[in-house]
């Protein structure tokens, strides 16, 4: 039996509801902490998150809450705040988060300006934290209904993967324990620019072939980068790598996915993000850079980086990615 009991979600966006219903779904209690005061008194007693998951009822035991020391009974906590976010939250309340509770990063990203992993940025702002990286394929409005969704979750300590698994996984979600954390936080990040790129294709009515092996070049890049990142290849060939990526490519579903079909179909790129969040938007830039300063080529992350910034049109960089050298696969 895990050692976990109370469960706390820091961010009320539609990810942290869903795990917090998923939470919920093993008959432990839930804290949903979110940012906006008003929010979390309508969250709390309509039992619906109206604003980000609309149509699904919050689990009987989740309880929403904007005051941060709520989470005080929390034996664990789940970070399901935006990666680009994570710094500036957590300066501001993790004084206050209940101290030895286990945090379990459920963002995906690589932060801009420093290039550092979720993880990294979570350890700059509390040293003695016990990180641990949740990842995988899953959508936010299937894991709050309850369809059945399994995801990876990695800490260094094998033994507290092995509780938090526990604790997380029901009858709809299952969670599979690993210690390669940096492999988790590096499928996780790049999936999400590569389906930019697979989306742009898309949108530009180039067809499945091409959707196809965009994605099968993209998951070389993955590899190549991780490889050189320090992330395990077994790691890369599982949920939290090629799992997906599979599920971030292929549905509009996926907000990245989502942009770069808006992007394709010819939509400015600044109205097309304004549409919604895409961690991808924000993290090319930096896994660019970090791909250069490890000698790595990406040249679909390059891309998409380019095509953001405004650097360079879609057609221009669908052209390029369509000419580079023939070579022994």
């Amino acid at each position: 039996m895990s050692p976990i009991r109370t469960i706390g979600v820091l961010g009320g966006g539609a990810w942290g509801t869903a795990l917090a219903n998923a939470a919920a779904s093993t008959g432990r209690p839930v804290v949903l902490w979110m940012r906006d005061a008003e929010g979390a008194a309508a969250a709390e007693l309509s039992r619906v998150n109206a604003r980000r998951l609309p149509g699904v009822r919050l689990g009987d035991s989740v309880r929403v809450t904007a005051r941060v020391e709520a989470l005080g009974p929390a034996d664990a906590l789940l970070l399901a705040i935006p990666a680009q976010e994570i710094r500036p939250v957590l300066s501001g309340i993790g004084r206050d988060l209940p101290q030895g509770a286990p945090i379990v990063i459920c963002a995906k990203g690589i932060e801009r300006g420093t290039g550092r992993m979720v993880g990294e940025v979570v350890r700059d702002i509390l040293p003695a934290a016990r990180i641990a990286v949740l990842s995988g394929p899953s959508f936010a409005a299937d894991v709050a209904r309850g369809l059945p969704t399994a995801v990876a979750l990695a800490a260094e300590d094998a033994g507290l993967a092995e509780d938090l698994a526990a604790a997380l996984s029901g009858r709809s979600l299952r969670v599979y324990h690993g210690t390669d954390l940096r492999g988790v936080q590096i499928g996780g990040a790049t999936k999400n620019v590569l389906a930019i790129a697979v989306g742009i294709v898309d949108g530009r009515g180039l067809g499945e072939s091409a959707k196809a092996a965009l994605t099968a070049r993209g998951f070389a890049e993955l590899l190549r980068f991780a490889a050189a990142a320090g992330g395990r290849p077994e790691t890369l060939m599982g949920l939290s790598g090629l799992g997906d990526l599979v599920l971030t490519c292929g549905s509009a579903q996926s907000r990245n996915f989502a942009l770069g079909l808006r992007i394709g179909a010819g939509m400015p790129v600044d109205d097309a993000r304004r549409e919604g969040l895409a961690e991808g938007a924000y993290t090319a830039d930096a896994l660019v850079a970090l791909a250069r300063e490890a000698g790595i080529e990406m040249p679909i992350a390059e891309a998409v980086a380019a095509v953001i910034a405004g650097a360079k049109g879609v057609d221009e960089v669908v052209e390029a990615l369509m000419a580079r050298p023939l070579r022994r696969e």
